[in-house]
C-alpha cells in the first residue's frame, strides 16, 4: 500500500458533510481547491465557499477528489489527530528569564517544553518572540487576518533584545511589528521586567516605541520577572524589591496619563504584583481598559474585589436565598492572601453564621519568591495543611490544577489530596461570583440562574502564574 499523506482523520460529525462524502476516521485529507494544507488555518480559510473541491486519501489507500456544494461559512464535520493540523514550533530563544529553564528535574515532559507559535497565540493567547516567524508567517497572519497576536517584546533596543533572548535574530525581529502593525493587525505586549536589564531608561524607551503602535497595538503588559530556586547556571537576575516596584510604577503610570490625554487608552499596564510590592492601592477599574491583559496578571485583583462585592450584594438583596451555618477554609498563595481575607471578612460581616479560615501555603517546591496561587504543588498543599482545622471542605482554585483536569502541577490528584487530608476538595471556577456562592454553600442551581439573570461567568477569580 502506498504511503500516507496530508493530514489524518481521527473523527467525523454525525450528520455532517463529511459523513455524507462517506469520509471516516483514519482517512488523509491532501488538498483544498488544488492547495495542499500547511495547518488549520490553511484549511479553515480554503473551505469557507459555497464550492471547494476536497482532495483525500482513503485508509485503503484510494485517492478520492470530492466535489462539495454547501452553505459559505457551513463546517464539513472534519476533527483531525492534531488540532493544529502541524507539529508546535518550539522556542529556538534561551531567555535569560525562561520559566521553563527554572523548573525542577524529574516533572511531566510537558511541562519542558517551550513554545514559540503564533498558531497558538491566535488561538490560545500564548505570547511569542517572532524569533521562529519567517516573512511567509508574517503573510499568512496578514492573509488570514489572524488576531490579536500577543508579541513577548522585553525591550525595543534590539542589541539588548538580543541578549536578554540570547538569540542573533532577535533584535531584527522587532521590525515584523511594523509589518502586522502596517496590516492593520491587532497585538498586544508583554515585557517580563528584569532587574537592572530593561527597567529604567529602556523601559521608557520600550514604552514610548510601542506606544507609536496605538491604535493596532492594544495594550502592553510589564510583568516582573519569576525567579524561582532552580537558578544554578542560569543569568544571575536579581528580585524586586518595593523601591523598584515604586519606580517601575513611576513610569508606567506616567505613560498611562500621557496616552490616555492623547489616545483615550491608558495602553501601558502593570502586573498586580507590582502594586503589592510596592503597597499601593490597587487602582480603579477603569484603569485597565477592559482587562485586556487578565491572563498576564494585570487587572485581577481589582476583578476579583468588584465582582465578589457585586456577587454579594445581589445575594443579600435576594429575599429567598437562605445561608446555613457554615465553616469552610481556603488555600492560596501568598499574593491573593490578604485579599480573599479582606473579600471572607465582607461574607463574614454579611452572614455571622459563616466563618471562613485562609491558610497562606508557602511555595516550598518552587522556592519561596514564587507566590502565585496556579504554582501551588499537591505536596505544598498537604504538607502545610495536614492536621490544620478545614472545616467542611477544603477551597481550591482551579488554577491550581491542570486545565480541564483534577491535578496538580506535581500530578498529586484531588483525590489524594482529599484522603490525605481527611476533608471534601472544592475546586472553584471562574469569576468572583463563583468565589462567594462556594463559600456561602449555595447551590449549584441556583448560582446558575443567578448567572443567566446579570450575564457574569466570564473571569478567573485567583491570581494566576504571573512569570
Amino acid at each position: 500500500m502506498e504511503n500516507k499523506k496530508g493530514h489524518l482523520v481521527a473523527a467525523i460529525e454525525p450528520g455532517s458533510i463529511a459523513q455524507e462524502m462517506e469520509l471516516e476516521a483514519g482517512d488523509y485529507v491532501i488538498a483544498v481547491n488544488g492547495q495542499e494544507l500547511e495547518d488549520v488555518f490553511d484549511y479553515q480559510f480554503l473551505i469557507d465557499d459555497t464550492y471547494i473541491e476536497l482532495a483525500v486519501q482513503k485508509a485503503n489507500g484510494e485517492e478520492w477528489l470530492l466535489e462539495i456544494e454547501k452553505e459559505y461559512e457551513e463546517d464539513l464535520g472534519i476533527t483531525f489527530q492534531s488540532s493544529l493540523m502541524s507539529e508546535y514550533k518550539s522556542c529556538t530563544n534561551k531567555c535569560m528569564f525562561c520559566f521553563i529553564d527554572q523548573m525542577p528535574p524529574g516533572m511531566r515532559d510537558t511541562l519542558y517544553f517551550k513554545d514559540d507559535d503564533s498558531r497558538l497565540s491566535f488561538l490560545q493567547g500564548n505570547y511569542v518572540t517572532l524569533t521562529n516567524m519567517k516573512d511567509k508567517d508574517i503573510d499568512r497572519i496578514i492573509r488570514y487576518k489572524l488576531a490579536p497576536i500577543n508579541i513577548s517584546v522585553h525591550t525595543t533596543n534590539p542589541k539588548l533584545r538580543c541578549e536578554m533572548l540570547h538569540n542573533r535574530f532577535a533584535g531584527s525581529s522587532l521590525e515584523k511589528i511594523k509589518r502586522l502593525y502596517d496590516a492593520g493587525i491587532e497585538m498586544n505586549g508583554q515585557i517580563v521586567l528584569c532587574k537592572g536589564i530593561n527597567d529604567g531608561e529602556e523601559l521608557e524607551k520600550t514604552i514610548s516605541d510601542l506606544a507609536g503602535y496605538i491604535p493596532y497595538m492594544e495594550s502592553l503588559s510589564v510583568v516582573p520577572v519569576g525567579l524561582t530556586k532552580y537558578r544554578d547556571g542560569l543569568y544571575p537576575l536579581e528580585k524586586f524589591e518595593k523601591e523598584d516596584a515604586e519606580a517601575a510604577l513611576a513610569i508606567i503610570e506616567k505613560w498611562q496619563k500621557r496616552l490616555f490625554e492623547k489616545y483615550g487608552t491608558h495602553f501601558v499596564q502593570a502586573s498586580d504584583e507590582f502594586y503589592i510590592l510596592a503597597e499601593r492601592e490597587i487602582p480603579e477599574a477603569e484603569r485597565y481598559d477592559g482587562y485586556i491583559q487578565l491572563e498576564n496578571g494585570v487587572g485581577m485583583v481589582r476583578l476579583l474585589l468588584d465582582e465578589c462585592r457585586e456577587a454579594l450584594d445581589s445575594i443579600k438583596r435576594e429575599t429567598d436565598v437562605s445561608i446555613e451555618n457554615r465553616e469552610v477554609s481556603i488555600a492560596t498563595g501568598k499574593l491573593a492572601a490578604p485579599f480573599l481575607q479582606k473579600i471572607c471578612q465582607w461574607i463574614e460581616e454579611a452572614y455571622p453564621q459563616v466563618h471562613v479560615t485562609i491558610y497562606t501555603i508557602t511555595n516550598e517546591f518552587f522556592g519561596e519568591e514564587i507566590t502565585v496561587a496556579g504554582l501551588i504543588t499537591g505536596q505544598d498543599l498537604v504538607k502545610q495543611l495536614k492536621g490544620k482545622k478545614l472545616g467542611q471542605e477544603l477551597l481550591l482554585s482551579s488554577v491550581m490544577f491542570r486545565s480541564g483536569e483534577e491535578v496538580f502541577l506535581d500530578d498529586m490528584t484531588r483525590d489524594d489530596a482529599q484522603i490525605a487530608l481527611q476533608v471534601p476538595i472544592n475546586i472553584v471556577k471562574s469569576s468572583g461570583q463563583d468565589f462567594v456562592w462556594a463559600v456561602l454553600g449555595l447551590k449549584q442551581e441556583c448560582k446558575e440562574e443567578n448567572q443567566r439573570n446579570n450575564g457574569k461567568n466570564h473571569q478567573p477569580y485567583e491570581l494566576e502564574d504571573l512569570t
